[in-house]
């Protein structure tokens, strides 16, 4: 297991071989596809069915939710990916761009500012900023998260994916290699703390209640969803999948036709029985 740099890192990384499989967000894999669509690279398991792209506000600066952003400071990285997608979350929600004060931030800086009032809200991954935030000494009762998947925007999250010749050649490794994610997933549902002492074991310099607390917000609102529950992790929607590649042409000009079979498989996944959470 190699620790990457990103999904722009992962993505090409699986797609020349270099590695038989990673661990990527597909909204990135779809664009990546779009522009080298002879690229040997697909997602054979969605993980996050609920992307952690969100806006984090502050109740005591007036966000609480979407229409609440009009009329304020947004601090956003340019190369964020929660910033790549608000143009989609605003359009889902009426909002007017004109009205948002966007300022560009650095990553270092961003939490940093929200907690210093010099900004009224973020864009982020929910479960980074908002323990960002906390460390900064932010009450939690004051941290607002508006997940963006909870306001209209169809876009999945990161997914396994794989070099397809070595899939292809390797089904069954592939196959067995997803029901191991899917177990691990299962284990870490069931006792959160033990997953982070794993991830401590492979980096001593993690800190074991707060990795608990990322695992946990990661599982409650990315994870275990109501189609997780009841149709097992792993796969997707059909209908959503379009709807989420009509969301990224709002933004993103395509070259090719979007067609989701180019981007995901289900072909190398588990048998559902064995996918499904508790």
């Amino acid at each position: 297991m190699s620790a990457g740099s990103g999904s722009l890192d992962a993505i090409p990384k699986v797609a020349t071989g270099a590695f038989p499989i990673g661990f990527a967000d597909i909204n990135s894999l779809i664009k990546f596809k779009d522009q080298n669509p002879e690229a040997p690279v697909i997602a054979v398991m969605m993980v996050y069915d609920k992307p952690a792209f969100a806006v984090i506000g502050r109740k005591s600066q007036g966000v609480s939710s979407p229409a609440d952003l009009e009329g304020r400071v947004l601090g956003a990285p340019p190369p964020d990916g929660a910033w790549a997608q608000f143009p989609a979350f605003a359009s889902a929600n009426g909002l007017d761009l004109s009205a948002i004060t966007v300022e560009p931030v650095g990553f270092p800086t961003r939490e940093p500012m929200l907690a210093e009032g010099k900004v009224d809200a973020i864009t982020g991954f929910s479960f980074s900023s908002y323990l960002n935030l906390v460390r900064l000494g932010v009450a939690e009762d004051d941290i607002s998260t508006i997940l963006m998947a909870d306001y209209g925007l169809a876009l999945y999250g990161n997914a396994v994916i794989v070099n397809t010749d070595f899939a292809a050649e390797n089904a069954g490794m592939v196959t067995d290699f997803l029901g191991a994610v899917v177990a691990g997933w299962q284990d870490v549902i069931a006792d959160p703390e033990m997953g982070a002492k794993a991830v401590a074991k492979r980096n001593p310099a993690a800190d074991v209640a707060l990795e608990t607390r990322r695992l946990q917000l990661a599982i409650d609102g990315n994870v275990v969803t109501d189609y997780t529950m009841a149709n097992g992790m792993g796969g997707v929607d059909a209908d959503r999948m379009a709807k989420a590649l009509m969301q990224i042409a709002e933004t993103y000009e395509f070259q090719n036709a979007a067609d989701a079979s180019l981007f995901y498989t289900d072909a190398y996944l588990p048998a559902a029985e064995a996918r499904m959470l508790k």
